[in-house]
């Protein structure tokens, strides 16, 4: 039986997609790594084969670049009553199971996803979830990667949709837009409107319920089967971090 992968990430780079925190990254290629090497060494560049040493890169950037998941520690500092597990302390079973790909593409751009859209979207694919499913909202968003308007291009999910979900005994919830909940200037708006529970409703649900959830990640348009396929999402193992890098795969049996 063949065995088909499907990246779910985006690229991590020096990019304006990544709104108010891009990465910085720096790449000293192989002219570099023979003086840098040679330092601690007293060898001259020269003298590497070629004058070329080792190349490498430094980064700067913060944990919720590029595709990532947040631990509920990101949320707040309790969940469910309990104190909220960093991502060094988010358990692997979470991380490797059964996904689920939910349609919700017509929401627009600073629109709720609601609990109504994700029964309806469970109800076209005639899925019932169960525990432990890891499960993907596509919005289409993630074809902005690349264009400056990428962080206004999602909608949001609810604390609503959210909380189902997780009564479901769904722990993992990954969406292919910028941020989980609706786009800053969105949110902002509705908050000074009046709404004072506009801020991030998705996020702080994650104070009532134990999950994670993925931010940016891609090319969910590409899994040719709702479900049926497996997904692995395992985090960079950062100590008492509220998230971490992910490159999110899914595993499909052909």
């Amino acid at each position: 039986m063949a065995t088909k992968l499907i990246d779910l990430s985006v690229t991590i780079e020096n990019s304006a997609y990544e709104g108010l925190w891009p990465p910085q990254i720096t790449y000293w290629d192989h002219r570099r790594g023979a003086k840098e090497l040679g330092k601690g060494l007293r060898i001259n560049a020269s003298e590497f084969p070629d004058g070329l040493g080792l190349a490498w890169e430094e980064l700067t950037l913060i944990t919720h670049a590029g595709t990532h998941l947040d631990a509920p520690w990101h949320f707040g500092p309790t969940a469910g009553g309990k104190p909220a597990k960093t991502v060094d302390q988010v358990p692997l079973e979470w991380c490797y199971g059964d996904g689920v790909v939910l349609d919700v593409r017509h929401r627009g751009p600073g629109e709720s996803i609601t609990e109504e859209d994700i029964k309806e979207a469970l109800a076209k694919i005639d899925y019932s979830l169960k525990p432990l499913d890891i499960v993907l909202i596509m919005t289409g968003a993630d074809k902005y990667v690349e264009d400056v308007r990428y962080t206004d291009m999602n909608p949001g999910m609810s604390a609503e949709a959210t909380l189902w979900l997780g009564r479901q005994g769904i722990k993992v919830i990954g969406i292919d837009g910028y941020g989980y909940d609706k786009p800053f200037a969105v949110m902002g708006e509705e908050f000074h409107a009046g709404d004072k529970n506009a801020l991030w409703p998705g996020h702080f649900a994650g104070r009532e319920m134990e999950y994670c959830h993925i931010e940016k990640l891609a090319n969910l348009d590409q899994i040719p089967i709702p479900y049926g396929f497996k997904v692995a999402l395992f985090p960079i193992k950062i100590l008492n971090a509220s998230a971490a890098w992910i490159r999110p795969v899914a595993i499909i049996e052909e």
